[in-house]
């Protein structure tokens, strides 16, 4: 299959590990596109929620494709949110083309981007309310997975699907008022900063609107989710679009490698090491065996 290519792609809100998570769609998108430039915008793994127990095949292989873009070139950007604060313990780190950070300054042709979870501007997710916060995320899991079993009963009966969970959270007022709270709070700073768009995850509601007040404007863009809308931000031919996922426009089937390797095959790798590192005066070195020994080949 042709890969689309795309110049940015942002992704946030994805909660592998979740019930709710929609790893095999994102799975299928993943694998129609070629990015540039991946930043994935917090909450990509839900530490939160994390269970040892579950880890669906298709979770694990959104991992793998995001790696493989790595492993190809793609940049990509790692922002943490609130369900993986703990990798903000390691801040700047970075490994070959991932690179862990808080936030992103983007030059995006001659404008520049303000990029962050978002959680930074929400206090309902720090301190004491960290802990209903975690309980509340847990409640709106298993609602989205109640939620998915009533509609596939539904369709069966061949009724229209409904779609409780997302109608429980954006109708109960708090919720309503700390996302607009938290929105408004960005967008006034990303206007005092002067910065042509501000770019956030976290509320789980896919956004592009520009915001003027009394010292500017600003565009404001919101990646959404994965859980419920299946929504993502790439930039290409010089404009941010906001993509959705349609299922109809996702039918075929994709293959997971999940064969484990062989006690031959890792036999093999044992004797055969790749790597030798020689440490000499308090200098260290390594090389690629392999590499080496092609160097060394006769012409």
């Amino acid at each position: 299959m042709e890969r689309r290519e795309v110049d940015i792609l942002i992704l946030s809100d994805t909660h592998l590990g979740t019930f709710g998570a929609s790893a095999m769609q994102l799975l299928k998108y993943l694998r129609t596109i070629q990015p540039k430039l991946l930043v994935l915008n917090g909450d990509i793994i839900d530490i939160w929620q994390f269970n040892k127990y579950y880890f669906p095949e298709e979770h694990t292989a959104v991992l793998q494709e995001i790696m493989n873009f790595a492993k190809s070139g793609v940049p990509t950007y790692h922002t943490t949110g609130n369900h993986d604060d703990l990798l903000r313990k390691y801040t700047e780190f970075s490994f070959a083309n991932i690179h862990l950070a808080d936030s992103l300054l983007l030059e995006v042709d001659g404008k520049t981007a303000w990029v962050f979870h978002g959680d930074a501007f929400d206090h309902s997710v720090g301190g004491v309310a960290k802990m209903l916060a975690q309980f509340g995320g847990w409640c709106y899991d298993w609602s989205i997975f109640f939620n998915r079993q009533l509609n596939k009963l539904l369709r069966k009966m061949g009724l229209k699907p409904v779609f409780i969970s997302k109608k429980i959270k954006d109708s109960v007022k708090s919720a309503v008022k700390k996302m607009n709270d938290f929105e408004q709070k960005g967008i006034d700073i990303g206007i005092e900063k002067g910065y042509d768009y501000v770019i956030c995850g976290h509320v789980h509601r896919p956004t592009i609107k520009r915001h003027t007040n009394d010292f500017g404007s600003t565009v404001y863009l919101n990646s959404g989710d994965w859980l419920e809308n299946l929504t993502s931000l790439e930039y290409a031919d010089g404009k941010w679009t906001l993509f959705r996922y349609r299922e109809e426009d996702f039918d075929f089937s994709v293959e997971i490698d999940a064969e484990d390797m062989t006690m031959e095959e890792l036999a093999q790798r044992t004797l055969n090491p790749s790597i030798r590192i020689v440490v000499e005066n308090g200098k260290v070195s390594h090389t690629n065996i392999m590499d080496e020994m092609e160097s060394t080949k006769p012409a």
